[in-house]
């Protein structure tokens, strides 16, 4: 996997403006996750494409959206070894609040790297 940390702003818009059409129900689906104690540090992953990570939320189809979106979070992909156990605690410590912050785990071709974007202020 090959992780680019430089996000292209014009790919960044493409995320954000699809992002603005399921915010409130992302923030909400993190909400349940951490109140029901099944993790602290909840995010979604986006994929154009078809993916076996997290339990699909919205399809692609959905709501005219150009992503799939699914809920995971840290201990999924720690057991996966997705994300390898000497990277949790740098991961824990960049993860921002997520009742501001959406965390996003972008795959997109070569870019496969975590996002954090604002949700919308009502």
């Amino acid at each position: 996997m090959h992780n680019d940390p430089e996000l292209d702003p014009k790919f960044l818009g493409k995320i954000s403006s699809d992002f603005v059409k399921v915010a409130d129900h992302l923030k909400e689906a993190s909400y349940q996750i951490r109140a029901r104690k099944f993790s602290q540090h909840p995010f979604f992953v986006i994929a154009k494409q078809e993916t076996p990570l997290g339990s699909l939320l919205f399809a692609n189809n959905d709501l005219n959206l150009e992503w799939n979106y699914h809920a995971s979070y840290l201990e999924i992909f720690t057991e996966a070894k997705i994300l390898e156990e000497d990277k949790v605690e740098a991961f824990k410590n960049t993860y921002k609040d997520p009742d501001e912050y959406c965390c996003l785990f972008v795959v997109s071709g070569e870019f496969q790297n975590f996002v954090y974007i604002p949700y919308p202020i009502d």
